[in-house]
């Protein structure tokens, strides 16, 4: 039987609110190094408000969009996000983005837990196929995370990215439902389980 669908072993996923995740994304956009790991935008500072106003326009596409706040399994410290934006229902595709805030908290494997969780939801409870992500080839630990996950790389943009004078590659990264499946089944039979107990 299932556990909790939104409790892995680590971590939890809440529904995201846009106050508290807004407050918690200013703190974190003065990390420039946070930004430059997230997206490939220039680092900019945007107040509480703003951030909060944008989220809240991001949470309207609910039909296409699952947004979930990553929390410790014990109290109430915000110490990320996680995103799945359906962008093909017929065919089962989506894109996932994940960020965890402080520094304290990275490499403490949050961000694959939070993956691991957030890909069962997509298999298990949205019924997708296909989950892909990008991320930039200088930020290894996140790579790692992901392959952890079960994602492998599916292509590269070469030079893709400017920053501090050097170019950078841009990683796509993808995992499919059987791949998922297999994991799944390799995971419970290293755990000891039988594959006649499964549900």
């Amino acid at each position: 039987m299932m556990g909790n669908l939104f409790r892995g072993e680590l971590i939890r996923l809440a529904a995201m609110d846009a106050e508290k995740m807004s407050k918690a994304w200013e703190h974190w956009n003065r990390d420039a190094l946070f930004r430059r790991l997230l997206d490939n935008e220039p680092p900019t500072l945007w107040s509480a408000r703003k951030i909060q106003q944008w989220i809240e326009k991001e949470l309207e596409r609910g039909d296409q969009r699952f947004s979930f706040s990553i929390y410790p399994l014990e109290g109430e410290r915000l110490i990320g996000f996680v995103e799945l934006n359906v962008t093909n229902w017929q065919h089962g595709n989506a894109w996932v983005g994940i960020g965890i805030g402080n520094r304290e908290d990275w490499g403490k494997g949050y961000g694959t837990d939070a993956m691991r969780l957030v890909l069962r939801y997509a298999f298990d409870e949205l019924g997708l196929y296909r989950v892909t992500l990008g991320v930039f080839s200088y930020n290894q630990r996140a790579i790692r995370s992901y392959q952890k996950a079960g994602f492998v790389v599916e292509g590269r943009e070469r030079g893709a990215l400017s920053r501090d004078g050097e170019r950078s590659d841009m990683l796509v990264m993808g995992i499919l439902r059987p791949e998922w499946e297999a994991q799944q089944g390799a995971m419970y039979k290293a755990a000891g389980g039988r594959d006649e107990d499964r549900n």
